[in-house]
């Protein structure tokens, strides 16, 4: 098991970046596929972007492709969502979400990652 936390989320205008980053401590996280999903209010959760654990399989939601770029440095158990062009639609709390696997995929379930971080507020607004 791991506890994620997050931190960078801010009030931002339309088109500014926005980084966010997920500080995972607990058990090995070279072992850890990663995703990043959001909840706006009244809304359901969403997937945002994943990583698996070697890195090398990424996927993300339409609505952020192009826009949203997931990364992790696992000397640092850190993963990274940097987040360009903002939108209002991309206001949310943003979460931090692990699983542990030994299938090196990346899920876009929220119910395949038993670890969650508490979320950081990300606010898009002119």
């Amino acid at each position: 098991q791991v506890q994620p936390v997050e931190s960078g989320g801010g009030l931002v205008p339309p088109g500014d970046s926005l980084r966010l980053s997920c500080v995972a401590s607990g058990r090995t996280f070279d072992d850890y596929g990663m995703a990043w999903f959001r909840q706006a209010p009244g809304k359901e959760r969403e997937f945002v972007a994943a990583i698996s654990y070697s890195g090398s399989t990424i996927k993300y939601s339409d609505s952020v492709k192009g826009r949203f770029t997931i990364s992790r440095d696992n000397t640092k158990n850190t993963v990274s969502l940097q987040m360009n062009s903002l939108r209002l639609e991309d206001t949310a709390v943003y979460f931090c979400a692990g699983r542990d696997s030994i299938f090196d995929i990346a899920p876009t379930d929220a119910g395949q990652y038993p670890d969650w971080g508490q979320g950081t507020q990300v606010t898009v607004s002119s």
